[in-house]
């Protein structure tokens, strides 16, 4: 056997030299580095941030007797055509 290496194939060089420059990219980073916020964390800042949101409303309820009270006024406004609109409807 002689000692004369054997040849190398060409793309073994372009592998160590992706290799040597994906290691010295990785070589300055560090996986215990963490960031006070998490992407959670921005995403519930903002939308407290945001003013254009709804907000559903919550009435309270009137009460029976005007509940019956404000049905019977539409009804009657309804019944002598105060709203003067042609809604299909008639009695």
């Amino acid at each position: 056997m002689s000692d004369t290496p054997a040849p190398k194939d060409p793309s073994d060089d372009e592998m160590d030299l992706i290799n040597s420059e994906f290691e010295s990219m990785v070589a300055g980073l560090s996986l215990d580095e963490s960031t006070p916020n998490t992407y959670l964390d921005e995403l519930e800042l903002a939308s407290s941030l945001d003013q254009n949101r709804f907000e559903q409303p919550n009435p309270t309820w009137p009460g029976l007797r005007s509940f019956f009270q404000s049905a019977r006024i539409a009804i009657r406004r309804w019944l002598r055509h105060e709203n003067n609109r042609d809604d299909g409807v008639e009695l």
